[in-house]
């Protein structure tokens, strides 16, 4: 059966996609979340190829539909992805979806003989696809506690400053009162509060981000775009064309910063995103990617392309470190497939700007274990107030938490180990005024990387010079 703490995830991801059932997969295992009823192919033969063989496949199998299987969108997109609808998408619950495993079995001897994947699932590709610890909502910081990682002492220059896209929530409306991002261009959040007022789930997070790229490297165009603004979700058959949308928009920048992916449970990577990695590829651009938080070695993409053949160069996989920076987070995904590490728990940047304070009410559940065969505290441990941090937890009769925001929050994740490095190569990039960023990160992780311990291997780490270590604290078994 799913943690409880996935299946909150998903209950928030499918209130933020009420016209797209989900189901989590495989067999309830929550390792991913993804559309009901409906496979990828790419446009064209295969397509086709898909659709037929799905159909004979369900006319030939007790309780599936053949003329359920039809094409579900265009034909033919930026993506090259064909969406095929191959049951009722409102049939089930959410533990699976049986029209779905039949076609993708439908397709097995088929691949087998082509020698590559033909189908896919329509994952879900979000920024907290988390079933571990900890918590992924923020906390709020004293106003008088500086940033952490603290602003480096650089000048922004328009001239010499390195382009960098964020694809996240967007802007908050006033994040150009947080000096360091005054002048920090892009989206804005399309919705940045419910009706009671306080802060939907996710937003700020983008800006959060924005926040600790500038202040790790100050000289940086950034932009911001809110292409995950459904609570920080989005489809895979989307997410390709959003991308596309992004770099031509822009012009494709010296570095994308991605806090998002998935599992899928396989080793090559997310068919949707297969045209814009080949693109990928031929540019100059590199992507900084995060590694997730599910605390499993499984590959996690698109940051795992990083060890794939033909994009070791242009990827870097992001890992998460704990606060103290000697060891890996709790959360945060590891394996070979990781290529380095940086601080990401209880980081602290701007969340909301400065300009008028805002509520937040803790949605989610509080965890105490971690997977380290120990406990401690995590950030969604702080703060305890008066009351709970769920509205699953009513003990006691009271309210969720409710804090406010003014400004700089702490937060845990590998979204935030991944800004982190994005900036420690645009600063290098600046500092030793290499134009390429592929072969600036080269260089870092040769000259600069250190080592921290992961699951009892020692890894490359790179730690911003003016990152404060956060000292670890030990709970009692059982709290």
């Amino acid at each position: 059966m799913a943690p409880q703490r996935f299946r909150e995830q998903f209950d928030q991801i499918q209130r933020s996609m009420p016209d797209v059932p989900l189901a989590m997969g495989p067999d309830d295992s929550a390792d991913f979340i993804y559309e009901k009823g409906v496979v990828l192919a790419r446009d064209g033969e295969e397509a086709r190829i898909v659709e037929d063989t799905v159909r004979t496949h369900f006319a030939e199998t007790t309780g599936l539909v053949a003329d359920s299987v039809r094409r579900g969108g265009a034909e033919t997109n930026r993506s090259g992805i064909t969406r095929i609808e191959v049951g009722d998408r409102g049939e089930g619950d959410q533990r699976g979806d049986r029209a779905v495993a039949g076609a993708l079995r439908a397709l097995r001897a088929v691949e087998g003989r082509a020698g590559h994947r033909l189908v896919s699932r329509n994952h879900v590709v979000h920024i907290a696809p988390v079933n571990a610890c900890p918590g992924d909502e923020p906390v709020p910081a004293p106003l008088d506690q500086p940033p952490n990682p603290a602003a480096a002492e650089a000048a922004y220059d328009p001239d010499t400053a390195v382009g960098v896209l964020v694809i996240d929530t967007g802007l908050m409306k006033d994040h150009g009162s947080y000096p360091l991002l005054a002048h920090t261009r892009g989206d804005l959040q399309i919705k940045e509060t419910g009706d009671d007022g306080a802060l939907e789930q996710y937003v700020g997070h983008g800006t959060f981000i924005a926040g600790l790229l500038a202040a790790v490297a100050p000289n940086t165009d950034l932009t911001v775009r809110n292409t995950l603004n459904d609570a920080g979700a989005i489809l895979e058959s989307e997410f390709g064309d959003k991308l596309f949308e992004a770099v031509d928009r822009d012009g494709w920048p010296d570095i994308i910063s991605l806090s998002a992916g998935t599992p899928n449970g396989r080793p090559d990577g997310l068919l949707g995103l297969q045209a814009f990695m080949e693109e990928l590829r031929t540019q100059r651009t590199l992507l900084v990617a995060a590694a997730g938080n599910n605390g499993s070695a499984t590959p996690f993409w698109p940051a795992a392309h990083a060890t794939l053949p033909g994009w070791e160069d242009s990827v870097v996989s992001v890992g998460a470190l704990r606060s103290d920076g000697e060891f890996g987070a709790c959360f945060s995904n590891h394996g070979g497939w990781v290529k380095v590490y940086a601080p990401g728990e209880r980081l602290t940047s701007s969340l909301t700007g400065f300009a008028t304070p805002v509520p937040y009410v803790y949605r989610h559940s509080t965890y105490d274990s971690c997977r380290y065969g120990f406990t401690y505290a995590c950030t969604c441990q702080y703060p305890r107030h008066a009351g709970q941090l769920s509205e699953e937890q009513q003990a006691g009769g009271g309210k969720p938490d409710q804090v406010m925001f003014e400004g700089f929050a702490h937060w845990s994740g590998t979204s935030f180990a991944t800004p982190v490095v994005a900036g420690m190569i645009a600063s290098h990039m600046v500092a030793h005024k290499e134009t390429d960023p592929r072969a600036a990160a080269r260089q870092l992780l040769t000259a600069h990387a250190e080592f921290a311990e992961v699951r009892g291997a020692h890894v490359p780490a790179l730690r911003p010079p003016t990152w404060r270590p956060v000292p670890v604290v030990a709970l009692a078994t059982g709290t």
